[in-house]
């Protein structure tokens, strides 16, 4: 098992931080001496969660704030309140919908998958940029997905307007997008000489309750999607699912830009190691002009 390095000082933003990867990301950061901000939907959940890590572990620093990151004055006021009270040292950026079987959209217009798992964690991470380069050794951990090696990103049609809505295929673009984002961040990082690692991890198939809660949405009842509906497949649980997350997080040896996964079988399961990139994530010029239209979506510039 990954054994956390010291935390102890340190600040860090959690989303999604309720259930599955990002609430044993929680539990393991604050057990290992992190403040950490639980960014939540749902706060009722949220301090559920937070009641159950502080009965295994009463010392643990938590507090529980909401976002919506399917709603960009959310993810704003958010933000607003992080940076209000200083240096922000880590944010993970894990939340995210998978697989809703229709079209939906955000808060903004956004196809649901493109606007949660991308627009929103992009929009937060910029809003975030000054409280993060205020800290000593800052850090952004991106949770991407295998799916994002079969992604492609639709400029012609972003929100999936114009083709054929595919849960699948949407959420793919959407991972893809993530991966693709955080390897621009560490290269404007690099370029402006900002003290900033950002780096990508994917859980591999991990048992968390992202594939029946998105896949649910819109149906009277619970069902799982595809992309993880194949017991055939090796898969694990969440105490290694989220490794790869947390070494992106707070590893030493974790690169600018680097990608991590299981690396067992399949690349679904295992210990972390260093996972493949997809061709489409190492396109400058896709990297760019995806960052551009984030920026115009979200209405959210990159920090001089």
């Amino acid at each position: 098992m990954y054994a956390v390095p010291d935390q102890t000082g340190r600040t860090v933003v959690v989303t999604g931080a309720n259930s599955g990867t990002g609430k044993e990301a929680v539990r393991r950061l604050a057990a290992a001496g992190a403040r950490v901000i639980m960014a939540v939907r749902t706060p009722v959940r949220g301090e559920h969660a937070r009641d159950e890590i502080l009965a295994q572990n009463p010392q643990a620093r938590l507090e529980v704030r909401r976002i919506d990151l399917a709603d960009l004055a959310s993810v704003r006021e958010f933000a607003d309140g992080v940076l209000a009270d200083g240096p922000l040292d880590l944010l993970v950026n894990n939340a995210g919908v998978m697989a809703p079987p229709t079209r939906m959209t955000t808060a903004d217009g956004f196809e649901l998958q493109f606007g949660s798992n991308f627009l929103g964690p992009f929009a937060l991470t910029l809003h975030l940029l000054p409280g993060l380069l205020a800290a000593p050794a800052p850090r952004v951990a991106t949770m991407s997905s295998g799916t994002a090696s079969y992604g492609r990103i639709h400029f012609d049609d972003l929100q999936w307007k114009q083709r054929r809505y595919s849960a699948n295929r949407s959420y793919a673009q959407s991972k893809l997008a993530d991966l693709i984002f955080a390897r621009h961040l560490a290269d404007i990082a690099r370029e402006r000489g900002w003290h900033l690692l950002s780096a990508a991890a994917h859980p591999g198939y991990t048992h968390t309750n992202l594939q029946s809660a998105g896949a649910s949405l819109g149906r009277d009842k619970p069902k799982r999607s595809l992309l993880n509906g194949l017991p055939i497949l090796p898969s694990q649980q969440v105490e290694q699912g989220v490794e790869p997350l947390l070494y992106a997080a707070t590893s030493p040896d974790a690169a600018a830009g680097a990608y991590y996964g299981p690396g067992g079988r399949f690349g679904l399961v295992g210990p972390t190691a260093t996972a493949r990139i997809p061709r489409r994530a190492l396109d400058d010029a896709t990297a760019a002009r995806l960052w551009a239209q984030a920026e115009r979506l979200t209405g959210v510039a990159t920090p001089r």
